[in-house]
């Protein structure tokens, strides 16, 4: 084998061996003895030479790439190790100027306050030098007194120092009495804020203000026409058994129920479910599911008022008492429910009365039986309705003042009445617990005083209580002691028919006849 051939074997690593030679275990034979730039160039052909030199530059070409790989490298890592030698320094540098600024603001307030200390010193020696001059005044002045005083007798000179004492110390007595005063009015506030904020708490209650109008959904709208019944003596039976308007044209698929007393609305309302669900609507079976409705709500009802009274505590209260505080289930001040109003007023009432050590007892029934007279059919004020209902059943005259007193009708007699005209004001003005339209409002009131104002010989009218009542003013020389009386039938009827109105509305006509004359 010639040396070319021997080269072409070791450069032309793509020539395959044959089978034979693949088989045989493969070992390394050096084909030079001595390195290939040793050889002498006499024994190489021009072929050879040019393969060897393309060997020695590839050979010089690999380690120059391993030696730029490892400068890389090498270079990386110093530039690496110098990027991290510089940040250290530059937080370094960071957290020192830090330090710095923050020492220069405390050198710069620890000079302010030795500043201020210089001048308070400066202030404090010119006043002791004040002080100074007018001790030595005073100094003065008594060594004279006492000169005088050493003339005088023994009582003579205990007189003259009482009142000179009794000068100097009443305006500092004077003085140590207001600042006691202020200091107790305010220490007063903060403690009553207290407890009315604790009280708050304690009368918070599950129920939620609701604000509702009674409607019966129909199946169908021919419905409607079984309601009415020939001529419409199906609605008429129904109107006059139950005491409510049916109002049939308001929308289609309902029925509205209109009536002031929001009982006989419910009792109404059931009747009326189960008369459409029966689907015999006449007169003989509305009587008989009106009955059947008012006997099921008057279960209802007393348990209801019996849970109200469980619920603050109260289980002694006679059953018709019961049953007229159950009606406040479907009673509603202004979106209120009465139920949730009194709940929510005895719970505070109760918290109220034990923070300043009144009668708890008696603000408890005070402040539940507070607006039973909203539940009592008859004319009057809730006020005197309820004081007239819970005389009749003998309750405790000093819960009887309590429920007088809560609309501030008469002067306070106690505390405990004090506490339920206080709890019934937070729960019905706090946020949120009572709704009504204030246009609405302010328009029932102006209509109101336009009713009595229509009439002759009245001069003015204002209505007062919230709406619930009208002062109406007369000329003595047009209207009459014996016109008084009609004048306030004639102005009640026309608000009864002509408004709408929560509770009872008074009207008062006040006739004045007035003299005077001028002495000279």
């Amino acid at each position: 084998m010639s040396l070319f051939q021997t080269l072409s074997g070791v450069f032309q690593p793509g020539q395959q061996p044959s089978a034979k030679e693949a088989a045989k275990p493969q070992k390394f034979r050096p084909i030079f003895k001595k390195p290939a730039h040793q050889l002498s160039p006499a024994l190489l052909s021009a072929a050879d030479k040019r393969r060897l030199e393309e060997a020695v530059v590839h050979e010089a070409q690999t380690k120059a790439r391993e030696i730029i790989l490892e400068s890389r490298d090498e270079a990386l890592k110093i530039k690496t190790a110098a990027e991290d030698q510089a940040r250290r320094r530059s937080l370094e540098l960071a957290d020192r100027e830090r330090k710095l600024s923050q020492s220069e603001n405390q050198l710069a307030k620890d000079e302010a306050s030795v500043e201020t200390a210089q001048k308070f010193v400066k202030d404090q020696q010119a006043q002791v030098q004040v002080n100074l001059g007018k001790l030595e005044e005073l100094k003065t002045k008594y060594s004279k007194r006492i000169q005088e005083i050493a003339k005088l007798g023994k009582d003579e000179a205990r007189d003259i120092i009482f009142k000179s004492l009794e000068k100097r110390l009443a305006a500092e007595i004077a003085k140590s009495v207001t600042s006691a005063e202020d200091r107790a009015r305010e220490e007063a506030s903060d403690r009553a804020r207290e407890i009315i904020v604790d009280a708050l708490k304690h009368g918070a209650t599950e129920y939620v203000a609701e604000y509702t109008v009674s409607i019966v959904k129909l199946p169908s709208e021919d419905s409607k026409g079984r309601i009415i019944g020939k001529e419409g003596r199906n609605i008429r039976a129904f109107t006059n058994t139950t005491g409510v308007d049916l109002d049939l044209d308001e929308s289609p698929g309902e029925v509205r129920l209109s009536s002031f007393d929001p009982v006989r609305r419910e009792i109404a309302r059931i009747a009326l479910q189960r008369l459409l669900a029966d689907g015999r609507i006449q007169p003989t079976r509305i009587e008989e599911y009106v009955q059947k409705a008012k006997k099921e709500i008057e279960k209802i009802m007393f348990e209801e008022g019996r849970k109200l009274c469980h619920a603050v505590g109260v289980y002694n209260l006679p059953q018709e008492l019961i049953g007229m505080l159950g009606r406040f289930k479907y009673r509603f001040s202004y979106g209120q429910n009465m139920i949730a109003h009194t709940l929510e007023e005895t719970k505070i009432g109760i918290a109220l009365a034990h923070e300043i050590g009144a009668d708890v007892d008696t603000v408890r029934l005070g402040c539940l039986l507070h607006d039973i007279g909203k539940v009592v059919e008859d004319e009057g004020s809730h006020v005197e309705l309820g004081v007239n209902l819970l005389k009749k059943y003998h309750i405790p005259q000093e819960v009887i003042d309590c429920v007088e007193q809560h609309h501030e009708d008469k002067p306070f007699s106690s505390a405990e009445a004090v506490l339920v005209y206080v709890s019934d004001a937070i729960s019905g003005a706090r946020p949120g617990a009572r709704y009504e339209n204030y246009e609405e409002y302010a328009k029932r009131l102006s209509k109101l005083e336009e009713i009595a104002t229509s009439y002759e010989g009245v001069t003015e009218a204002y209505a007062i209580q919230a709406g619930r009542e009208v002062r109406v003013i007369v000329k003595p020389e047009k209207v009459d002691d014996e016109g008084l009386t009609k004048l306030a039938f004639d102005i009640k009827e026309r608000i009864r028919n002509e408004m709408t109105y929560p509770g009872t509305v008074t009207v008062t006509v006040v006739r004045e006849t007035r003299a005077s004359d001028i002495a000279k």
